[in-house]
């Protein structure tokens, strides 16, 4: 607990409602603490196997080495010296922000969605993607910055610039609400949740603390960015906001404001002989969305680009703006993030696939890429996805799990990541041969292994 305060900015003194949340925290802190020791201390194991003599080496078969995700991205916080979890520590623990975890106890053992999303942001594993403030300030790092930009705006020690490092922070502000305000529920009256006293009661509470949450979130993350002072900078992140909000109206949605994919045989669109991007010249422009419907991979690139690559690669884009660095060299920073992004959410559609039965209650998105591409080699699948529109209990993941199992979706979707995870790579090329370069790399080479 010393440590977390001492990273608040400028040393300033904690108020009282602050050290009451770091007393709450103290507990779940521990605990993670310990967790990420474990899981550090796994790879010493293998180092260990390099004593073994050259006969028993033969003797003994070993699997090839996998690169550890959590190492990876700790060797990147040290070449940058900003560990990710402290990237947001000073509005974390703000007044409002321990209010409302005060608030959030309220929610537990309730059913909203909330909970779950406040897990996977605490919980910094491979099920969420932390780092992506991380990721902006090693690219900065990887690109350095401009003989012109003067020595006081410099952060020698780690390498880059104080703009750079709050831009990592609006990245993450941004990406944080957009989650939160995703977990919102859509109540009414035909719904379970609206016919339900108790549980609608959780809901609406649920409800307006995400709202308060992500609106607080994005909020102050408009402030910081103005604070930047670079015209061109707030016009790429306030796109990838639009960005944001244009994925939420491709298709149709269910009652619960899920997506659905469209119906096979809707949209007969050519298929592009070119990847589904922004105009290279001008990213603020909004996406052709109606040319790439009907076409299961590049809808997918489309809706998880609005959703997700737009704000990554923007803010790398953004970065080296600030850094006063090339045309050139600024788009292949936003190639990079964007590809990036794109591996990254096809290796968590993949996740609930790589076992032969899913988990009791478990579900997941229908416009994630094996839906997609199974629609595309059965469309019969899609009278199973129908039958949610009214309610999502109405739907058979089991049943759909096993059908995509069968196909040869899954195998689409693994050759999907590794098509942007190449591309990822292809671009940092562009970039000087630095040790934040190789942090990128080793980055997306764990990404492969998980």
């Amino acid at each position: 607990m010393q440590q977390l305060s001492q990273r608040m900015s400028h040393g300033e003194s904690l108020s009282l409602m602050q050290k009451r949340y770091l007393a709450l925290a103290a507990p779940a802190l521990k605990t993670f603490t310990l967790q990420q020791q474990k899981q550090q201390q796994q790879p010493h194991r293998w180092t260990a196997t390099s004593t073994i003599s050259s006969r028993q080496q033969q003797q003994v078969t070993t699997p090839p080495p996998r690169h550890d995700w959590n190492r990876a991205v700790s060797e990147a916080e040290r070449i940058v010296g900003y560990p990710t979890s402290f990237l947001s520590l000073r509005w974390l623990l703000s007044d409002e922000i321990a209010n409302v975890a005060l608030h959030l106890r309220k929610l537990v053992g309730s059913a909203h969605p909330l909970m779950k999303t406040a897990k996977h942001l605490l919980y910094n594993g491979k099920n969420t993607m932390q780092a992506w403030g991380l990721i902006v300030l090693l690219v900065s790092k990887a690109a350095g910055h401009a003989a012109s930009i003067p020595d006081v705006e410099q952060d020698k020690s780690a390498g880059v610039l104080h703009s750079q490092r709050a831009l990592a922070e609006v990245t993450e502000m941004i990406r944080i609400s957009h989650l939160v305000h995703n977990s919102v529920v859509n109540l009414q009256a035909s719904t379970e949740a609206g016919q339900d006293v108790a549980t609608y009661d959780d809901m609406s509470f649920g409800n307006k603390i995400g709202l308060l949450t992500g609106d607080y979130l994005l909020g102050h993350s408009s402030a910081e960015l103005a604070n930047l002072r670079n015209q061109e900078v707030v016009e790429l992140i306030s796109s990838a906001v639009r960005d944001f909000s244009e994925s939420e109206f491709i298709g149709e949605r269910d009652e619960q404001n899920n997506p659905l994919p469209y119906k096979p045989g809707t949209f007969q669109r050519p298929s592009l002989n070119v990847g589904v991007d922004f105009n290279e010249h001008d990213v603020m422009t909004p996406m052709p969305i109606a040319q790439v419907l009907g076409n299961p991979e590049q809808e997918w690139e489309c809706r998880n680009i609005l959703n997700a690559g737009s704000l990554l690669g923007k803010s790398c884009q953004a970065s080296l703006k600030l850094a006063g660095q090339s045309e050139e060299l600024q788009r292949h920073a936003y190639r990079f993030g964007k590809h990036l992004a794109m591996a990254w959410q096809a290796c968590l559609d993949a996740e609930p696939f790589q076992c032969s039965t899913l988990p009791l209650d478990a579900t997941f998105s229908l416009v994630s890429a094996p839906v997609l591409f199974h629609l595309e080699h059965d469309p019969s699948l899609y009278a199973q996805l129908e039958k949610g529109k009214q309610s999502v209990e109405n739907i058979d993941y089991d049943q759909i799990h096993k059908a995509i199992l069968a196909g040869p979706a899954l195998a689409k979707t693994k050759e999907l990541q590794r098509k942007h995870t190449a591309a990822a790579l292809a671009v940092l090329q562009h970039f000087p041969a630095t040790d934040a370069r190789q942090a990128l790399e080793n980055i997306i080479l764990a990404m492969q292994d998980l």
